[in-house]
């Protein structure tokens, strides 16, 4: 087999399904397969799977696992050649999978390809492609500085070897999660692309971003304003730096905790905002 498909869901059944018919089309005269991991969703999202979706292995979760583990149940079961992630929240463009495993099966060293990302706007998505968080990279970003993470220094129509190809549409080899590993499950949700792309390019394999297209709706289950969003993004940034930064983890976790509560700080003063203005 070719290609195994990975969606996770939790509670976005209008996101999942345009994704699904999206991948449909986009999978024709590809030998694959396609999962839907639902992560204890309450909405219709099952029923609607089971109704309308028959040629999808469905994994029903009794709990939300999170994004690493539910992930890894169902990359235990695929058969494709090639593993691609794929958020339920996006829209693949028809000629995209065709495209990126065209590249992926004339580049043997290839371990992991991102594509270009379309907001919902039309606007392009800068961490289509993105540089590893080194302390160093991590610290500019922090201070607004963000050419390098963002590798804004590329052309958005040509292949390039990047750093980190982002969870929102990943396609993996399956020789190299198997060299590799798969997610951490340390992540509960967000940084687990981060550090399996670092571990892929540690283990001698190559990742890129290839100039094929998907719309991504970006988190449409959490705001990014939100205390949440900020408390699990950066505490995810705190895991990668203690895994692989230990040596530094004193001179880098005081900023990001810092960044923490100043993020949850603004978003607090969003909320009471728009509170105020509801009111």
């Amino acid at each position: 087999m070719k290609l195994s498909v990975i969606i996770v869901n939790y509670n976005v059944r209008p996101y999942l399904t345009a994704c699904l018919d999206s991948v449909q089309r986009a999978l024709e005269g590809i030998e694959s397969e396609v999962f839907v991991v639902d992560n204890h969703s309450d909405d219709d999202s099952v029923e609607v799977i089971c109704r309308d979706y028959a040629w999808v292995h469905l994994i029903n979760n009794r709990e939300n696992l999170g994004f690493s583990k539910a992930n890894n149940i169902a990359i235990r079961q695929a058969q494709g050649e090639y593993i691609l992630l794929l958020n339920p929240d996006t829209v693949v463009a028809e000629e995209t999978l065709k495209g990126v495993i065209d590249f992926m099966d004339q580049h043997p060293k290839a371990g992991g390809a991102g594509v270009r990302m379309h907001n919902a706007d039309g606007t392009l998505a800068p961490e289509s492609r993105r540089a590893i968080p080194t302390p160093f990279v991590a610290a500019r970003k922090m201070l607004g500085f963000t050419k390098r993470y963002y590798m804004s220094y590329l052309s958005w129509d040509a292949p390039a070897q990047i750093e980190v190809v982002s969870g929102a549409f990943m396609l993996l080899r399956h020789k190299a999660i198997y060299e590799v590993g798969m997610l951490d499950e340390d992540f509960f949700m967000y940084g687990e692309d981060i550090d399996l792309s670092y571990r892929l390019l540690q283990g001698g394999w190559q990742n890129w971003y290839l100039p094929y297209d998907i719309v991504h709706y970006k988190g449409q289950s959490t705001s990014k304003s939100d205390f949440r969003y900020v408390h699990v993004f950066y505490q995810a940034m705190l895991i990668f730096f203690h895994k692989h930064y230990s040596h530094l983890s004193f001179f880098f976790s005081l900023p990001v905790k810092v960044a923490i509560y100043f993020r949850a700080s603004l978003a607090l003063v969003d909320i009471v905002r728009k509170k105020l203005h509801l009111g």
